[in-house]
């Protein structure tokens, strides 16, 4: 008896995407479905990206088909697509991006700008084309991180920069273009132009996601740039210690009133470990970065630890998805890159790329 494909559609909206937590069927996830007789192929395309998850996903689907009465061959395609998603409106779109990921805190001395460097390296080894923009005009610390200190980005013509190029990534800072002990004694205007200036006339080129390292805070500064920043969702970081969740809240509510979709709460410094004993110590609390994301409805994408090897290797210019990527804090790093992704994925679509630009002509 021939397999029809009502049958394999039922199986498959059974087997459910570990990354997304629906199944294949109703996220749209399953682009094709042929059947020949007793031989089935379906064409699967993710909306985020998971190198690492395509062989898992296609061993998975087709274990699952295998157990349908009177199955034949079975071919199994497995891919992933990144498009545009919406932001906040009558922001201009920057070219060649197509998602912006903003990574705030809202308060310094939280590891954002080491998570922000990391989420970035680890959308890139998911197979995403990623770059990272450095928006701490004040305290630039992207050129450390990623071994690009001292190094100048060119100018194809005099007007635009491309970007500088590490681990995969391509990134922009004003420490490119600074002594990095010279203080940037700017007021906020300034601040918020040439960080508009470093976004826009950079060749980024075509990048699925942008991840932007915002500067601490939640002053006029933040809020324009929150403002003029085509964002497709924010990254709040926060440590689990009441004092930081403080301002982490000013700093999710920040997003909030200006239209920035919140993608979740990543807690750094979450544990200790000790590396003599292996005691395992909530040093700034426990159950913060849970709470807070009870009670504004938002998710936690992932608890790092406070492990003396994340600063090290942010410092030394290899971060640690870099650096370890086979590391158990490499594969947390990478898990929240794909839950981030998810979250994006699930955004409405931006078209305006789509729209011819009408062009208004005297006669």
């Amino acid at each position: 008896m021939a397999i029809t494909e009502a049958q394999v559609q039922d199986r498959l909206k059974q087997i459910i995407d570990p990354t997304t937590g629906k199944d294949y069927v109703s996220s749209k996830e399953i682009k094709k479905v042929q059947v020949s007789g007793s031989d089935v192929a379906v064409d699967v395309v993710l909306g985020y990206p998971a190198k690492s998850q395509l062989d898992a996903v296609r061993k998975q689907l087709q274990h699952a088909l295998e157990s349908l009465s009177g199955v034949g061959e079975i071919r199994v395609e497995v891919n992933f697509k990144i498009v545009s998603h919406a932001v906040q409106g009558g922001v201009p779109l920057v070219p060649g991006v197509r998602n912006i990921i903003a990574v705030a805190s809202a308060k310094g001395g939280v590891g954002k700008s080491t998570v922000a460097v990391n989420l970035a390296l680890a959308l890139a080894a998911e197979g995403a084309s990623v770059g990272i923009l450095d928006a701490d005009i004040y305290g630039p610390s992207q050129p450390m991180m990623l071994g690009l200190q001292g190094q100048r980005p060119t100018s194809p013509d005099g007007k635009s920069l491309d970007p500088m190029v590490a681990h995969g990534v391509r990134a922009m800072s004003i420490g490119f273009l600074i002594d990095m002990e010279q203080p940037m004694v700017w007021r906020g205007p300034m601040v918020t132009q040439a960080l508009e200036q470093l976004l826009r006339d950079t060749q980024w080129k075509d990048l699925d996601y942008l991840v932007v390292d915002m500067p601490p805070g939640t002053g006029d500064i933040q809020l324009t740039l929150a403002q003029k920043v085509p964002v497709t969702g924010a990254v709040i970081v926060t440590t689990p210690q009441d004092i930081a969740l403080l301002d982490a809240r000013k700093g999710l509510k920040m997003f909030e009133k200006v239209n920035v979709p919140i993608l979740g709460i990543v807690e750094n410094m979450s544990t200790h470990v000790c590396a003599n004993c292996g005691h395992e110590e909530h040093i700034f609390g426990a159950g913060g970065g849970e709470k807070m994301a009870r009670d504004y409805g938002v998710t936690v994408l992932g608890s790092l630890p406070l492990d003396i090897r994340i600063r090290e290797q942010a410092d030394s210019g290899n971060p640690t998805v870099a650096a370890d990527p086979g590391s158990r804090t490499a594969e947390t790093y990478r898990e929240i890159a794909r839950k981030v992704a998810v979250k994006i994925a699930e955004k409405a679509q931006d078209f305006s790329a789509a729209f011819p630009k009408i062009v208004i002509k005297s006669t």
